[in-house]
């Protein structure tokens, strides 16, 4: 499958490099006969298995079993077994060893068992590479581990590099270490090992260890340089783009790429699954408006076969043109605010009377003549009664002249 480490390389790590674990190796025999097999011993410094024997066998065979039931084997001429380099076996759960003499019934049953309080050991262990060189990891406390338990996190990159204590944690609200946030991180063919100490007042807290293939963690940024080229030919519109950047893979050939085209006038979307870094849209309709976006994901190479970031949307073809649209409502909307406005203004400052007097009717010659008896009439009334009065002076002055005399 994958290459890798090598059990007894990580509990070398372990043991010679990171804080030392608290285990212990136990070994096992039958009760009914009594193995030429005895002293069993790990040079963790040289990564090889030795014993000693009663008897002289000219075959033996040592396996290596972690508790999910993978195991490595291989055959010595001697009380001396090296293990490879291509086995991942984190220990926190334990390892399981057997030195056995082929075609007998001999063997040596050994377990290595992490110490420490049961449940103390971090739960939930994941990492997170983002924006190519940016690394988080994040676990939580162990059920049964006590308040005041902290953690520390060491990694490996490689085995060409050197141990490494966290450099910034990421603390709760008691100042507990629940995270780590890396920096300048590489993903590199070989598997990272992760160690997480804890350490106690009250009691030994068990470590957790864990392999990770660095670029299965990766979240992918998203395609560059998105661009849409579009004509009026039966070709439709050319999309091009550019693979994402990461910090390992050099051959554009590695990605997958995902392109989802919206129609933005319609709830509808076309999405095609290429290996190219250039698309041909043919269902391209230059009165309508579409939003383009793009993401990767590797499904082969050293690259996440998760889907990544997508690019930011971008906009093209000419769509329906509102133009004429906006500029008819715009002319009407003027023309009634202008109108009101003018209403307002002559109602509250001008008379309508003044500015438009009545129109003079044509006269009505049958009425006519009634009209100006009417008016002599009473015109003529009052002349009547003045004539009246001045008659009766007169009278009375000339009767009192006739009575004087």
């Amino acid at each position: 499958m994958f290459d890798s480490f090598g059990l007894i390389c990580m509990i070398w790590w372990c043991v010679m490099l990171f804080h030392p674990l608290h285990a212990d190796i136990q070994c096992m025999e039958s009760e009914a006969q009594k193995s030429p097999i005895t002293n069993v011993n790990v040079d963790w410094r040289k990564m090889e298995l030795s014993w000693e024997s009663s008897k002289n066998f000219s075959m033996y065979k040592c396996t290596i079993m972690n508790w999910d039931m993978e195991s490595t084997a291989k055959e010595v001429n001697s009380p001396l077994c090296r293990f490879p380099k291509e086995l991942y076996m984190p220990l926190h759960k334990g390892v399981f060893f057997t030195i056995e003499v082929p075609n007998t019934n001999i063997s040596k049953k050994c377990t290595f068992l992490p110490g420490g309080m049961n449940e103390s050991a971090i739960e939930n262990f994941s990492c997170v590479i983002y924006n190519i060189c940016l690394m988080n990891c994040t676990w939580q406390a162990g059920r049964g581990a006590p308040a005041d338990t902290q953690y520390f996190l060491y990694w490996q990159n490689s085995r060409d590099d050197g141990q490494m204590e966290c450099e910034l944690y990421i603390k709760d609200e008691n100042g507990r270490n629940m995270g780590c946030r890396f920096q300048n991180v590489r993903i590199e063919i070989e598997k990272a090992y992760f160690l997480v100490n804890g350490s106690s007042k009250d009691s030994l807290i068990q470590f957790y260890d864990e392999y990770i293939e660095l670029y299965k963690i990766e979240i992918l940024g998203a395609p560059l340089n998105v661009t849409a080229h579009c004509t009026g030919d039966p070709a439709g519109c050319i999309i091009t783009w550019h693979p994402p950047l990461t910090s390992h893979v050099k051959k554009v050939k590695c990605f997958q790429y995902e392109i989802n085209i919206q129609n933005k006038d319609e709830p509808k979307e076309e999405k095609k699954v290429v290996r190219n870094e250039r698309y041909e849209f043919q269902n391209y309709n230059e009165k309508k408006r579409y939003i383009l976006k793009i993401r990767a994901r590797g499904p082969k190479c050293l690259v996440s076969s998760k889907w990544g970031e997508w690019s930011e949307p971008i906009e093209f073809g000419q769509g329906k043109d509102y133009f004429i649209f906006v500029i008819l409502f715009l002319i009407a909307l003027g023309t009634i605010s202008v109108t009101v406005l003018l209403y307002c203004l002559f109602k509250r400052y001008c008379s309508f009377k003044n500015i438009l007097p009545p129109i003079p009717q044509p006269r009505d010659k049958f009425n006519a003549l009634t009209s100006e008896d009417i008016q002599t009439e009473y015109v003529n009334l009052p002349s009547k009664s003045h004539t009246e009065e001045v008659t009766t002076v007169e009278e009375m002055s000339q009767l009192s002249k006739k009575k004087i005399h």
